[in-house]
């Protein structure tokens, strides 16, 4: 157990978090358990210890530990909590546990045996924690920790304090809004910097960002994929070809038969591997409103800008990536579908978008909206493209 104290101690001096999370306000802290989501590379490990350092510091009533550990071969969980509640330790930060074989069902003996305990765990954006869980569904609190948005990247990069705001905000208020962010700063010299690498907070550690962030993908593949769905490793040849080849026509509708052809599988095993891809955060998937999996989505899109700057750095389409950003940007908080009329979108059943670069002076349909790229300041119902980045 001392060792463990070291540990926590060493890594809490010396995590680095330039960037204060919105997660950390959403979450309901009173919960005894509660899971931590999201894609590899978002944060999940300095989000957990940030946490710990601003709560705790170094009192040795809360406790970090990575399931990396090989303490956990010959150790149980329950063992190691009830231990824990003997010293004192009122709160496990647990990371990584998807690596622990019987995780769940021992979580839920922690909660039922430590009444006392409160217990935080990080994990892979592909578990069900709810709907696949019988252990965990009626004790767990679900959240997502998504990456950077382009609020987050933008004071981090330019050292402002700007809030977020709300859908409803910005399309009431986005000119005056973006006048006063324009005050202060240019989005637009930082927008592009972000769509290129600043979804994922690694572009700030001293690594070649596209090597770091290509090895993050595979291990999303190998990893979030192959392991916790417990696919052969065989079948992981078929996932990446697949990935690369929806990644290449995204944004667009996915020709189940032809792509079956190419990856020589069936069209079922297509579509749960599009499936595994987006609940990793590789792929969004979009439907008309009342369509969902597993019917075959409307349009497939790229999880986000960074991924196709990495995939194919040559050869990023700007409709694309303006695309794939508002949607990135909208369906972290919103209902995101696509539109039956001449739009791109329609977002939770009431406001229909169309992105497109600087609109055309007579082009307009009264009752849309415009997410308009490459102006800083909109008006009526032309609303700059880079202020949905400030929705978290």
């Amino acid at each position: 157990m001392e060792a463990f104290y070291k540990t926590h101690t060493y890594l809490v001096e010396r995590v680095q978090s330039p960037v204060r999370r919105l997660l950390v306000d959403e979450i309901d802290w009173t919960h005894r358990l509660i899971g931590i989501k999201g894609s590899r590379g978002v944060g999940k490990t300095t989000f957990l210890l940030q946490y710990a350092r601003d709560h705790f510091g170094t009192d040795r009533t809360c406790l970090y530990v990575n399931f990396n550990n090989f303490y956990f071969t010959e150790h149980t969980l329950v063992e190691f909590a009830g231990e824990f509640c003997a010293q004192g330790g009122k709160t496990l930060l647990l990371d990584q546990i998807f690596k622990y074989e019987n995780w769940s069902s021992e979580l839920r003996e922690c909660y039922d045996r430590f009444p006392e305990l409160h217990i935080v765990f990080s994990g892979s954006s592909v578990m069900r924690l709810r709907e696949e869980n019988a252990d965990l569904q009626d004790v767990v609190a679900s959240y997502n920790l998504r990456g950077f948005s382009f609020r987050e990247f933008l004071n981090l990069q330019a050292g402002t304090s700007f809030p977020s705001y709300s859908l409803e905000e910005i399309m009431r208020n986005h000119v005056q809004i973006a006048q006063e962010i324009c005050r202060q700063v240019k989005p637009l010299e930082y927008f592009q910097p972000y769509l290129h690498h600043g979804f994922y907070p690694f572009f700030l550690e001293d690594k070649n960002f596209s090597e770091n962030l290509l090895k993050t993908m595979n291990m999303m593949m190998e990893v979030d994929i192959l392991l916790i769905k417990q696919i052969e490793l065989k079948y992981l040849t078929k996932i990446r070809k697949l990935l690369y080849l929806i990644m290449n026509s995204a944004p667009g509708a996915p020709n189940v038969s032809q792509l079956s052809k190419e990856i020589e599988t069936s069209r079922a095993t297509i579509m749960n591997y599009i499936k595994y891809l987006k609940d990793a955060r590789l792929l969004n998937t979009l439907y008309v409103e009342g369509d969902e999996y597993p019917k075959k989505p409307n349009q497939v899109y790229v999880h986000n800008t960074n991924l196709m700057h990495v995939v194919s750095p040559e050869n990023v389409d700007k409709t694309a990536e303006r695309k794939t950003f508002f949607y990135n940007a909208l369906h972290a908080c919103h209902k995101v579908n696509m539109c039956k009329y001449q739009m791109d979108f329609c977002i939770d059943q009431q406001y229909h978008f169309k992105c497109e670069n600087r609109p055309e002076t007579g082009k307009h349909y009264s009752k849309a909206n415009y997410a308009a790229d490459n102006i800083e300041v909109g008006n009526k119902n032309e609303i700059p493209l880079w202020l949905f980045g400030f929705l978290y």
